[in-house]
Parts: structure tokens; C-alpha cells; sequence
């Protein structure tokens, strides 16, 4: 008896594709298609890069033949504006498919429910929410910059068995493993941005970039290096800091009004943004990442000091933490992963919600969601 096709199993092979634009369809979302007749595929494509060709339009311009009597499946509801490029819904339309099967609808709410309404108005047949909570994992952080306007945050520490990262005279580097190390590469290119502070940039010579090759990546296009994003709230950086002198986009987010400070920033790769400061005269956080939601960043990756990640998980700004244990011992003497104050009662403890627990060379990897 052979395997029986149903929407489901059609649907994990488009997610599969959308998959591959993991690193490379920033500020896009990741999608993927597949076009089916008599009950095999005929066609597929997946949207490779921003301002290319999108995931329907790759698929019907690899079929042969009309798409009448087929079925088109695709994990993300067509576009019915035009951006970058036109509407994918009209292309569809006009090669007339018999049903075209949508994972999840459009999060932005200006858009959402249009291209199907617009499907179904040509006489198309059009099955919605297959394997929705999957296609909306894969593009969690544009779901949450369209729903909540703010992306999603990733915060990754490392730490020995005791719960410290770094020595107390600052050293930290290296507490993990090389294959740790490389793997923290993949979570940094799949980001829109890479968040840290001045002090992390000036006492870890921190470069923030992504160190892997587009073979690596598994894509064909140049590696894409996502926006360096730093909190200076009272401009310590000198803008000399080996950080500023590598490609890629830099964002210095400050409360300060320091002329003179603003003015040593004259990199063409540097940009600096003044926001409100919260109670402390930090940088306020809901702020920068509204801020960043509307320069449309969907993930934030961030490797930071203990003094950011704890108030990124206070603020509840944090939908993911990853953190890398390695198997050592640094001593009572050493730096704490979070700076949350002092907790008094048990019932303020910060629980966590775990994921996935795997080993990374000699490291265990722990994911996990504040709860």
C-alpha cells in the first residue's frame, strides 16, 4: 500500500522549502511552494531573497503547462499588494489552479484574509490553517513584529556548570567550545539584527558579525550580514572600536545629547538613533524595539552582559533564551549570567519553559522560554 498524499504531507515539503531562505529573506518572510497534479509534484519554488521573484512565482514559472486541474500548496497566504514586487494572488489567478491550500494567513493585519478572499472570488477553492503552528514557527519573528510590533527577541548566553560567564577580572573568552561557537553562527545569520551593549563591544573587542560562508548557509546568494544594533545610552563608544571597521550595517541606539560624543560617529556604516531613557537614564527597551519593528526587524539575536540580558528578561522582552553550558567550573568569584536584582521569595523565581536539550561539541545547549 503506498504512502497516501494528503494536504499535511504536501504542506511539510513546501515548509521544507520555505526553510531554505532561513538566512537570506530578511525583512521578508521565509515561504515555500509546491504545485501538485494527479497527485504528484509538478512544481515548486521558495523566495530566495528580498526583492526576488517570491515562493508562487518561482513555482509557476518552473511548471509546465497550465495550472488548471493542479493544486497549489503554499505556507503563507499570497501577497495582494504590490511591494518589491506584484501580487503573487493575481499571478495565481491567472494561472487558474483548482485549489490552492494556505498554511497561515497573512499576520499583517492591513493585508491578512485579502489574497484569499480575492482567490476564492475567481473561483478558486482555497483550504486554509494547514500545519499553521509549524509555518508560523519558521517566521515567528514576522508574525510578532506585524501582531505585537516589536521582533522577536533571541537571547544567547554562555556559562559554565555553575552558572557563571566570565571570570571576575572581565575574561570570558573562551568558556565554550569551538563547535559551540560555530554554532552560535547559525542562530546570528538567521537574525535581522545582533544586539549588544558599548561596554560588551569595548571589553570583548566584540566584532557581532556573521563568520560563515553562503555554502555553509546552504544558499546560493552572498551571505546577508544582519544589523549590528548597539546600546550606548551614554556614548562610551569612540567609533574607532574594531566593531565599526567591519562590513555591515551599524545601529548605535543612545539618551545621550552629548554633541561632541554624536559627532565622533562619521562611519558611512553607522547610523545613531536618540530614544527616551527609562527610569535608570538607560536606553528604554519597549522603545528600541518598537523602534526596530518599524525599521522592519524581525528577529533580534542578542550576546550581551549580564546587566542587558537581565533586563531584557524583566522587561519580558525575551521569547527565546539559548544558552551553552560548558563543562567547567569558574568559582563563586566569577560573573553571574543575569543581573535580576535580588529575588527574596520563591514565588518571584523566574521559571522557564524547556524546549530542547541537545549537545554541541562538548557543550549542552539548553532552549528554553521564559514563563
Amino acid at each position: 500500500m503506498g504512502l497516501v498524499k494528503t494536504h499535511e504531507f504536501w504542506m511539510a515539503r513546501a515548509l521544507q522549502l520555505a526553510r531554505r531562505g532561513l538566512y537570506s529573506t530578511h525583512p521578508n518572510p521565509r515561504v515555500g511552494c509546491i504545485i501538485v497534479r494527479d497527485g504528484e509534484q509538478v512544481a515548486s519554488g521558495y523566495h530566495e531573497y528580498p526583492g526576488g521573484p517570491h515562493a508562487e512565482i518561482n513555482a509557476l514559472n518552473q511548471l509546465s503547462g497550465s495550472a488548471q486541474n493542479c493544486t497549489v500548496y503554499v505556507t503563507l497566504e499570497p501577497c495582494s499588494h504590490t511591494g518589491k514586487t506584484p501580487p503573487c494572488v493575481d499571478a495565481l489567478i491567472k494561472a487558474s489552479p483548482q485549489t490552492v491550500v494556505i498554511a497561515m494567513q497573512d499576520p499583517n493585519p492591513l493585508v491578512s484574509g485579502r489574497g484569499m478572499k480575492k482567490l476564492q472570488q475567481a473561483g478558486i477553492e482555497v483550504i486554509s490553517d494547514v500545519l499553521k503552528i509549524q509555518a508560523m514557527a519558521i517566521n515567528a519573528g514576522f508574525v510578532n513584529r506585524m501582531v505585537q510590533n516589536r521582533p522577536l527577541v533571541r537571547l544567547k548566553m554562555a556559562m559554565s556548570v555553575d552558572g557563571r560567564t566570565a571570570l571576575a577580572n572581565g575574561l570570558s573568552q573562551w568558556i565554550t567550545s569551538e563547535a559551540a561557537r560555530q554554532d552560535v553562527q547559525f542562530l546570528r545569520a538567521r537574525s535581522s539584527a545582533i544586539l549588544s551593549t558599548a561596554k560588551t563591544v569595548i571589553a570583548d573587542e566584540a566584532s557581532l558579525n556573521v563568520r560563515l560562508e553562503a555554502k555553509q548557509l546552504g544558499q546560493q546568494v552572498p551571505v546577508r550580514q544582519p544589523v549590528r544594533v548597539i546600546i550606548d545610552s551614554h556614548l562610551i563608544l569612540t567609533g574607532e572600536e574594531k566593531l565599526f571597521s567591519i562590513e555591515g550595517d551599524i545601529w548605535v541606539f543612545t539618551c545621550s545629547q552629548d554633541k561632541a560624543a554624536l559627532a565622533r560617529f562619521t562611519r558611512p556604516n553607522t547610523q545613531i538613533f536618540q530614544l527616551q531613557a527609562d527610569a535608570d537614564g538607560h536606553v528604554d527597551l519597549h522603545a528600541l524595539m518598537q523602534k526596530l519593528a518599524a525599521m522592519e526587524i524581525n528577529e533580534v539575536h542578542s550576546e550581551c552582559g549580564a546587566g542587558l540580558a537581565g533586563a531584557l528578561i524583566q522587561n519580558r522582552l525575551v521569547d527565546e533564551l539559548v544558552i551553552y553550558m560548558a563543562p567547567s567550573l569558574l568559582g563563586n568569584h566569577a560573573k553571574g549570567l543575569f543581573d535580576l536584582g535580588e529575588i527574596s521569595i520563591m514565588s518571584d523565581q523566574i521559571k522557564l519553559d524547556i524546549s530542547d536539550v541537545r549537545c554541541v561539541g562538548n557543550d549542552i545547549k539548553i532552549t528554553a522560554t521564559p514563563n
